[in-house]
C-alpha cells in the first residue's frame, strides 16, 4: 500500500514538473514572437506598409501619389496645403523618399516623406487632415585629427588619406591671405583638429568647424585657431598663436580654386578690334558655368541688375573707400540693399553680356576709380581686442599641444576618434 502511494506521488510530481517546463517554454515562445518595433521620422513603421524609393528624373509628386492610390483631386489639395512649407514641384531627382501606406489590401498612401539631404526630411501627412513639417535627424559631432604631407597638391593629400575633400576648401579659406595654394611645395605639411558630423553614430553627413590648424609652407609654420570674439552675434574668425588675424579685409579671389585668365591692363590690345587698345579695368577669373561667386568683403549690395556688355552683375559697397563689382553672371543671388559678408555667394559664373567664355570679371573700385586689386595695400581685418587676448591664449593652449602631438601623415582611426572625443 505504501509503495503504491509513493508511485502515485512520484507520477504527480513528474507530471507537474513537465507541465511547468511546458508552461515556461510556451511563455518564452510567446515572448520571442513579439515583433520588433521600428521607429523612424516619428512614426511606428510596423503600423504601415513601408515603401522606400528614389525620385526619378522627370517624376512628379502627383505621379508618385497616384501610383500609391491617391486620386488627383486629393493630390491637388495636398500639394496646395503643403505649399506654405515646401513647394513640392522642387523635388530633386536622385533624392530618396518614403511612403507610409495603409497596412491592408488597399495599400493607400498615408504619409509622404522626402529627404533633400541626409539630415533634413519633409513630412507630408494626409492620414486625416493635411499637415506638413520639416524634421531633422539627430546629429552627433565627433572631434577628429588629421595630418598630411604635400606631394603635389593639398586636395590630393586630403583625398589620398580618404579624408573629406571639404577640408581642402576650408583650409584654403583659413589661409587665403597667408598661403598661395596654387604654388605649394613638395614637403609642405598640415595638421588639423576638426569636427565631423554623424547620424546614427556611423553615417558621416559632413564637416563641422576646423577648430585648429597648422600649416608649414616654405619652412614657415603658421598656426590657426578658430575663436569666438562675440558670442551674442556668434562672430568668430581664425587667429595665429600670437593672436594676429590671418585674414585681410578682402579675399584675393571671388571664386575658389580658379585661375586668372586676364589681368587688369590699361594697355591691352585686341586683334578682334584691329589690334586697338581696349583697356581692361577688371581681373577675369575663369571657371565653369554655375560656379559660385563670393563677395570678397563685407558690404551692402548697391546694384544687382542686367546691363549691356556687363550682363548680369552685382556691385557691393564695402565702405566709403572701396567697392567691388562682379560681371557676366549666369544668375544673381542677391538683391539691391542686401547686406553680405565676406565669402557669401552673390551669384554664379555665366556668359552674359560681352564675353567669349565662362568667367567672372572682378572690378575693384577705390575712391570711385577702378584700380588693380593686386597692386593695392589692403588693410587687415580687425585684430582680437586687447581685453579678449587672455581668454584667447587660455583657449588655444590645449589645442596647440594637441596639434604639436599629431604625427606626420596621421590617419584618424575610429578608436582614436572616440578617445579624442571623450
Amino acid at each position: 500500500m505504501n509503495r503504491s502511494i509513493l508511485l502515485i506521488l512520484a507520477f504527480i510530481l513528474l507530471y507537474s514538473c513537465q507541465k511547468d517546463v511546458k508552461d515556461i517554454s510556451e511563455i518564452e515562445a510567446v515572448e520571442e514572437e513579439k515583433p520588433i518595433i521600428f521607429e523612424e521620422f516619428g512614426y511606428i513603421l510596423n503600423d504601415y506598409k513601408v515603401i522606400k524609393d528614389t525620385i526619378q528624373s522627370g517624376e512628379s509628386f502627383g505621379e508618385i501619389l497616384d501610383r500609391h492610390h491617391i486620386d488627383y483631386p486629393e493630390i491637388y489639395k495636398i500639394a496646395t496645403a503643403a505649399r506654405d512649407t515646401f513647394d513640392i514641384r522642387k523635388l530633386r531627382a536622385g533624392k530618396p523618399y518614403t511612403i507610409l501606406a495603409k497596412n491592408d489590401s488597399t495599400e493607400r498612401a498615408q504619409v509622404f516623406i522626402y529627404q533633400p539631404n541626409k539630415v533634413e526630411y519633409l513630412i507630408v501627412d494626409f492620414t486625416d487632415s493635411i499637415h506638413t513639417k520639416f524634421g531633422h535627424k539627430e546629429v552627433k559631432i565627433v572631434e577628429k585629427m588629421a595630418s598630411g604631407i604635400i606631394e603635389s597638391s593639398l586636395s590630393e593629400a586630403i583625398e589620398g588619406q580618404n579624408l573629406n575633400y571639404i577640408l581642402a576648401h576650408e583650409m584654403s579659406d583659413i589661409y587665403a591671405w597667408t598661403i598661395d595654394f596654387f604654388h605649394l611645395q613638395k614637403g609642405d605639411q598640415f595638421k588639423l583638429i576638426y569636427e565631423e558630423k554623424y547620424i546614427n553614430d556611423t553615417i558621416p553627413v559632413g564637416i563641422g568647424n576646423i577648430k585648429a590648424a597648422y600649416f608649414v609652407h616654405k619652412d614657415n609654420p603658421i598656426y590657426a585657431f578658430n575663436f569666438i570674439t562675440d558670442s551674442t552675434k556668434n562672430i568668430n574668425d581664425y587667429y595665429d598663436d600670437k593672436a594676429k588675424t590671418l585674414r585681410r579685409q578682402f579675399l584675393k579671389s571671388p571664386i575658389k580654386f580658379s585661375r586668372i585668365s586676364s589681368r587688369y591692363n590699361l594697355k591691352r590690345r585686341i586683334k578682334y578690334y584691329g589690334n586697338k587698345v581696349r583697356a581692361h579695368r577688371g581681373t577675369d577669373f575663369a571657371a565653369n558655368v554655375g560656379t559660385p561667386i563670393m563677395s570678397t568683403a563685407n558690404g551692402t549690395v548697391i546694384e544687382s541688375r542686367y546691363k549691356g556688355g556687363n550682363g548680369n552683375y552685382v556691385k557691393v559697397k564695402h565702405n566709403s573707400t572701396y567697392s567691388t563689382q562682379y560681371l557676366h553672371m549666369k544668375k544673381r543671388a542677391v538683391k539691391k540693399g542686401a547686406y553680405v559678408k565676406q565669402g557669401d555667394v552673390i551669384g554664379y559664373v555665366g556668359m552674359t553680356g560681352n564675353t567669349a567664355g565662362p568667367h567672372v570679371c572682378y572690378r575693384f573700385w577705390k575712391n570711385g576709380k577702378q584700380v588693380d586689386p593686386f597692386k593695392q595695400k589692403l588693410p587687415s581685418a580687425e585684430p582680437i581686442k586687447e581685453h579678449l587676448k587672455g581668454d584667447y591664449f587660455t583657449y588655444i593652449a590645449p589645442l596647440k599641444q594637441k596639434l604639436d602631438d599629431i604625427p606626420d601623415s596621421y590617419i584618424e582611426t575610429e578608436v582614436a576618434a572616440n578617445l579624442l572625443a571623450q
